[in-house]
């Protein structure tokens, strides 16, 4: 017989639920930043440069969006996906992460929504979810190397 009561079983469940959640959204958030940089298997800033110029006059063209917001945006977006995404899984100021990745797929998910492209929408909002739900149970953080007071 065991000695585990049924909130300490709850507890080792949610951090692990919580613990899987923080992985996935970290590598994800990861890989978007750095497949920004990446054109034919090369990897380079020169190629962001020009990949993100390419994505905010896309979403300009096709929306009511100016050029100056939609190129303020991109430029940052990768590097903004990579941090954060590194954050997540050192767990590194997790909640504060968390809250500003959700923030960053709510505004990749306005800029698809004005360019009326509703697949890109619904993965995003899949993200917003989990992210949402990793905000829910980011009090069952419990590897992390800088927390904070999360």
């Amino acid at each position: 017989m065991s000695n585990d009561t049924p909130s300490s079983v709850s507890s080792r469940e949610h951090t692990a639920a919580f613990l899987l959640l923080r992985l996935f959204l970290g590598l994800r958030a990861l890989l978007a930043g750095i497949e920004k940089f990446e054109s034919g298997g090369n990897y380079s800033f020169e190629i962001y440069y020009r990949n993100m110029a390419r994505m905010a006059n896309g979403i300009t063209s096709a929306s009511f969006m100016p050029l100056w917001a939609t190129k303020t945006f991109a430029f940052f977006l990768g590097y903004v996906l990579i941090a954060l995404g590194l954050a997540l899984l050192l767990g590194v100021r997790t909640r504060c992460a968390l809250t500003l990745l959700g923030l960053t797929w709510v505004g990749l998910s306005f800029g698809l929504m004005a360019v009326q492209e509703n697949e890109g929408v619904a993965w995003l909002a899949t993200y917003v979810g989990l992210t949402a739900g990793a905000l829910v149970l980011v009090r069952h953080n419990r590897f992390a190397l800088w927390s904070g007071r999360s």
